[in-house]
């Protein structure tokens, strides 16, 4: 594996990552409300669960797609249905006061599960591992890509979970909870509903 091919992987991975998408907004929210101590195995779940999809598309999943694209446009569905429901809770618990900090569904389990509600991430892999590394690959080098895909969603989904759950972070968003909150559901009920509608 060439530095270049390297440099083009790791780039292009931490401009969607860092692209508002219902993951990153999911752990922005979580930071400001619960702090590091929930948002770090959520942002962890959502890092590993979004690898899952580099796993997929090294093995395929993203020509199963296009050979069937009924399944591709079930998955969808499925996953806007599940956003929809994300978003409707977020918008619920804007004029509560915030839960024990025990409490909640979200954690590392609730990470993979968000980010395996989107099937997108899978054609973007497939799309940048084919075009970063066009030859075959041997399982020793599909097994480096992997790992390098893995290791730089864990680092930018636990950088932003350290940075937003910091005090001065955290102190801006209880001064401004219900708007922060209803904001974030109805951004994640609108990538929700898109994923829907363009299945």
């Amino acid at each position: 594996m060439s530095v270049e091919q390297v440099i083009a992987l790791v780039s292009a991975l931490s401009l969607a990552i860092l692209t508002p998408g219902p993951a990153i907004i999911a752990t922005v929210q979580t930071a400001f409300a619960h702090g590091r101590e929930r948002a770090l195995p959520y942002a962890l779940g959502l890092a590993f669960g979004a690898s899952l999809w580099c796993v997929a598309a090294l093995g395929g999943l993203a020509v199963v797609f296009r050979l069937h694209p009924a399944q591709f446009a079930g998955m969808k569905i499925l996953g806007g249905l599940y956003l929809l429901w994300f978003a409707w809770a977020l918008w619920r618990a804007s004029t509560r006061p915030l839960p024990p900090a025990a409490g909640g569904a979200k954690g590392f389990f609730g990470g993979i599960a968000l980010n395996l509600s989107n099937p997108k991430p899978a054609l973007f892999y497939a799309a940048l591992i084919l075009s970063v590394f066009p030859e075959p690959m041997a399982p020793a080098r599909q097994a480096l890509v992997y790992g390098l895909c893995l290791a730089t969603e864990l680092f930018w989904y636990a950088l932003v979970a350290v940075l937003m759950s910091t005090a001065p972070m955290r102190a801006r968003y209880f001064a401004a909870k219900t708007w922060i909150d209803r904001a974030a559901g109805l951004a994640m009920a609108l990538l929700g509903f898109l994923l829907i509608v363009k299945h």
